[in-house]
């Protein structure tokens, strides 16, 4: 265990000096100083497991949990009902996310955020209609890249429609270029994404 300088706060006249001792496990080295105040560390929740008491199939869509929060950026899904998506795997467990950005940068990289996964358990994966709300599924789905409207990390993001016609619609309102999950390449999804800082 490593005992760090103590970090003294001043405020109104009144000193406070903490003095922390922190063993630190990263890259199998213990002992190495952490500042505090610079790194984050994510914590990603794991799958919500499936409940069949529910009364929903296995492989639907479900309301996503008040409390569950995206393994990508750990926003909460529920805030933005909108701009949710979510995947299902193949025991029934579920991620949510808060936008179809984060959605596809989870399937390009899925053992990256949850190692008990792989993109070969995933069995289906949906994203909100932006127009009604309806869940369908994110390989059917249409998007609109570079509108003007932003999503819930506040920029550009992937607003979904169920319709090559509600998209292209949006897109001569909103400005943006219809695009489908097959073009979510992760040079795109880089460009879109805010969650570099975030270590997983």
């Amino acid at each position: 265990m490593r005992q760090l300088p103590p970090r003294l706060l001043s405020s109104g006249g009144l000193t406070i000096v903490f003095a922390t001792s922190l063993l630190l496990l990263a890259d199998g080295q213990p002992g190495r100083d952490i500042d505090l105040f610079n790194n984050e560390l994510c914590i990603v929740a794991p799958a919500t497991p499936y409940d069949p008491a529910a009364g929903q199939p296995m492989y639907a869509p479900r309301p996503v949990p008040a409390a569950a929060r995206c393994p990508v950026c750990g926003m909460y899904p529920a805030r933005y009902p909108r701009w949710a998506a979510q995947t299902i795997f193949k025991d029934g467990a579920a991620h949510y996310f808060d936008s179809p950005i984060n959605l596809f940068d989870f399937l390009h990289k899925v053992s990256h955020y949850d190692r008990r996964y792989t993109l070969d358990d995933v069995a289906v994966s949906y994203v909100r209609d932006l127009e009604s709300g309806r869940w369908i599924e994110a390989g059917q789905a249409h998007f609109v890249h570079g509108s003007t409207i932003t999503g819930p990390m506040r920029t550009a993001d992937l607003p979904a429609f169920a319709s090559r016609t509600a998209a292209d619609a949006f897109a001569r309102q909103h400005r943006g270029t219809v695009l489908t999950a097959a073009d979510m390449t992760p040079r795109l999804l880089a460009s879109l994404s805010r969650n570099s800082q975030h270590r997983h």
